[in-house]
């Protein structure tokens, strides 16, 4: 057996590396899975406009192929993964840095949405999706705060 140089760079980098991996576990960027692979949920747009939904996700890096979009009642979900580098057959790697990224992200549907027309489209890295709205969306109403006024005791409900 050869004798291994010391190299505290190289402890370093590991090191930070794993710091960053609990940093992004901690703040809700990414999650470890048992298998060890990162999954990170995908910063999305959601909105209505002109009777029609819209949820915009950035995905940048992911292959169309790798993406999977369901409806489920009211409930739309995006599943997919990401890989970085490229892997080479029969490589002895030394140091690999490329990962798999999986992701998943939820969101609920407004009323009245038609999941049954929804049309999914995916370009540059920007997934699309979009279906009409039956009915428009109920957008409630703005409740009144009263100022509590020293001489005044309470308020009867009724």
């Amino acid at each position: 057996m050869l004798p291994i140089r010391f190299d505290p760079l190289r402890d370093l980098t590991t090191l930070q590396r794993e710091f960053d991996d609990m940093l992004r576990r901690m703040f809700g960027q990414g999650r470890e899975t048992p298998e060890g692979m990162l999954t990170v949920a995908p910063s999305m747009n959601c909105y209505v406009k002109d009777k029609v939904y819209h949820l915009e996700a950035d995905l940048p890096g992911v292959d169309a192929d790798n993406l999977d979009v369901r409806i489920d009642g009211a409930e739309l979900t995006i599943l997919g993964e990401r890989r970085t580098g490229k892997e080479t057959e029969g490589a002895d790697y030394m140091l690999r840095e490329s990962r798999v990224t999986f992701f998943e992200r939820s969101v609920r549907l407004p009323e009245g949405a038609d999941g049954e027309k929804a049309h999914a489209s995916f370009k540059d890295g920007m997934l699309e999706v979009t279906m009409p709205v039956a009915k428009p969306l109920h957008t409630g109403r703005k409740i009144p705060v009263e100022k509590f006024k020293s001489e005044k005791k309470s308020k009867e409900i009724h």
